[in-house]
């Protein structure tokens, strides 16, 4: 590799992508550039924010190997026996966890609905309250808190927290330390863990149930593992993490929102190259996977409205770098 292209990589993030606080681009299982920003380290985490709900879809492939779920196509309501369907309310009824899984559920709101979910006493049973409704199964309607339904699925398919399945079965394998639950009750709170440079831990309602769409925070090195246990087809230091077959399919197009095309809350960028996916969070928080080059970048953000977009940092500079 050229020095000179790496140190204008450097100066391109400095000047244009001050809020990154990592960046770590491997090709053929070798880090081959590694940046922080001032204050940040590979021990500092930060708020992955919608890369949550990547490693939703991860959790959920496990579950689905180790039997506590029989199907993606199992209904949601499934999961939750004791729920009240409401009078006249049929559309919930025949919403499936692919449904949530491809963003392609109607929700009973227009916007998202933060201040009635987490201002409740169950966040599940709350963004449950707002599935379905008049809209149509099967069109795209992206959404971060009704994702909420996923995490009280796991739970009830587990039976475990969240937080423990993840530790027991995804991090502690890939050596990620033991993530804590991070309780966020006020407005206040909310607003102070979205705005901290260096924020720990995984958010949970006032149920104890992990969030599912955004509130995990990992450091850039987490974040790479994971792209490397996906580039690995689920496999790490000899032992099958997750089934290749879900990593397949989880990163396949099954809905589209315009000219984006989406997988299990994975992105599909299938413009860049043949199979290429990536995690995407708020603020530029990434974990981009090139299958047929063998390359695994992992970018972190501190929050930042309308950040810089770093598919195009990597479509049009790195990937060159690195000869693609």
């Amino acid at each position: 590799m050229n020095k000179n292209r790496f140190q204008n990589l450097t100066d391109i993030i400095q000047t244009d992508y001050r809020n990154m606080a990592g960046l770590i681009i491997s090709k053929d299982q070798r880090v081959e550039y590694e940046y922080y920003g001032e204050g940040f380290s590979d021990v500092t985490t930060i708020h992955t924010a919608s890369v949550t709900k990547s490693i939703i879809s991860i959790l959920l492939g496990i579950a689905l190997g180790q039997g506590g779920i029989k199907s993606i196509d199992q209904k949601v309501l499934e999961f939750f026996p004791e729920y009240t369907v409401k009078r006249g309310e049929k559309t919930i009824q025949t919403i499936t966890l692919k449904h949530l899984l491809t963003m392609t559920a109607p929700y009973k709101t227009r916007s998202e609905p933060y201040t009635k979910v987490y201002s409740s006493n169950d966040w599940t049973m709350a963004s449950l309250d707002l599935l379905g409704g008049k809209g149509t199964i099967g069109d795209f309607r992206y959404s971060t808190v009704c994702l909420q339904i996923l995490s009280g699925v796991l739970v009830r398919a587990t039976g475990q927290s969240l937080l423990d399945f993840a530790n027991t079965y995804l991090f502690t394998p890939l050596g990620i330390e033991a993530v804590q639950s991070t309780r966020v009750q006020t407005k206040e709170e909310h607003l102070a863990f979205m705005k901290s440079s260096s924020p720990a831990g995984w958010v949970a309602g006032p149920e104890g149930v992990n969030t599912a769409g955004w509130g995990l925070c990992l450091k850039t090195t987490d974040m790479l593992k994971i792209g490397s246990l996906y580039l690995n087809r689920g496999e790490w230091k000899g032992r099958q993490l997750l089934s290749s077959d879900w990593i397949q399919e989880s990163t396949s197009k099954h809905s589209q929102w315009g000219h984006l095309e989406y997988g299990y809350l994975w992105w599909v960028l299938s413009d860049i190259g043949p199979h290429c996916y990536a995690a995407l969070g708020d603020g530029g928080n990434v974990i981009f996977v090139h299958p047929e080059e063998h390359v695994v970048i992992a970018v972190s953000s501190t929050f930042m409205p309308r950040a810089k977009d770093r598919i195009e940092l990597i479509r049009n500079t790195i990937l060159p770098l690195l000869g693609i």
